[in-house]
């Protein structure tokens, strides 16, 4: 495939991977962009020398383009923004927060910016602001979430600005791409499905949780707090929703989260580690090669449009 999103990041297919804390390591990222998608290296709250070491890393093992997610409201925003001026890789996407006070340092640079958004209106304050793509994450996504269904948000901002759209949460596999696509989407983000690829380096009983979601196991914790999370429900979501529900300081509902994403990426614990994942988690069956994933989202299109015309036939 080849559209604007492909010519703009320099890329085969119009796939890039979600910039999961802990999970999108080097090794993830440098596979993904091997495969022709645009792999991303997740900052999240990590110093600024550990992103520059895995930006490092991530040149010995490609000679594709990727980026680096940026959570803006780690307290090393600033330090990891540094560092990716001095190292350049090819794309930075942002989320948490408004990249603004970033944007004409990164731009100068000759780096891309696409922000993760998931209302309209910043979708068009960043694009005012100079943003190459805008990243719509509905709330079926895994991790930090927003209010609205890709569904319904893919297509309001898709009307709303010109950049290229890039649509998040939920895609599975090539009926989602397509369905993204039809609502006016350039480009999809893959986030859980490429938490069971070969190459990522979690914990096998977080990749085996995973495959054995159902369709209502992925849960949202947090929105009492104003921080909303999706990740697969076990002892530690129980625990969290049920200080929720008896309102307990903000202080001790945090504290219980604190850590919980590392227990579950690093020890494999599922019962109290944060098994962040999508709603699209149930749709996942197996373990691949980054490079297989990619392009079963593409496999088969041509067949599934002619279905689709046929279903439309009156």
């Amino acid at each position: 495939m080849k559209n604007r999103l492909c010519e703009l990041l320099g890329i085969e297919f119009p796939v890039i991977q979600g910039g999961m804390a802990w999970v999108a390591t080097a090794e993830l990222a440098a596979a993904v962009s091997n495969g022709g998608g645009l792999g991303l290296i997740a900052a999240g709250g990590a110093p600024a020398d550990v992103v520059r070491d895995q930006i490092r890393k991530c040149r010995e093992l490609t000679d594709k383009p990727f980026g680096v997610n940026v959570m803006l409201m780690s307290p090393f925003a600033e330090e990891v923004m540094n560092v990716i001026l001095e190292e350049k890789p090819a794309v930075v996407a942002t989320g948490a927060g408004n990249p603004g006070k970033y944007m004409e340092s990164l731009k100068a640079a000759g780096i891309k910016v696409l922000p993760v958004i998931a209302s309209v209106a910043m979708a068009q304050r960043m694009e005012k602001m100079g943003a190459d793509a805008i990243i719509a994450e509905g709330t079926e996504a895994g991790g930090h979430i927003g209010e609205i269904t890709t569904m319904c948000l893919i297509p309001q901002i898709a009307d709303a600005v010109s950049v290229p759209v890039v649509a998040a949460g939920g895609i599975a596999d090539a009926r989602g791409a397509v369905a993204a696509f039809a609502l006016g989407a350039d480009g999809i983000q893959v986030g859980t499905r490429f938490i069971c690829s070969d190459e990522c380096i979690a914990h096998e009983n977080y990749k085996n949780a995973v495959l054995k979601a159902k369709d209502r196991d992925a849960v949202v914790t947090g929105r009492s707090t104003g921080a909303p999370v999706r990740a697969l429900k076990n002892k530690l979501t129980k625990e969290y929703q049920k200080l929720e529900k008896e309102n307990a300081p903000f202080e001790e509902i945090e504290k219980l989260g604190v850590g919980g994403l590392r227990r579950a990426f690093e020890e494999g614990d599922v019962q109290m580690g944060s098994l962040m994942a999508g709603q699209s988690a149930a749709m996942v069956h197996k373990i691949e090669p980054c490079a297989e994933i990619i392009r079963s989202y593409f496999v088969g299109i041509d067949e599934m449009l002619s279905g689709i015309k046929e279903k439309m036939d009156v």
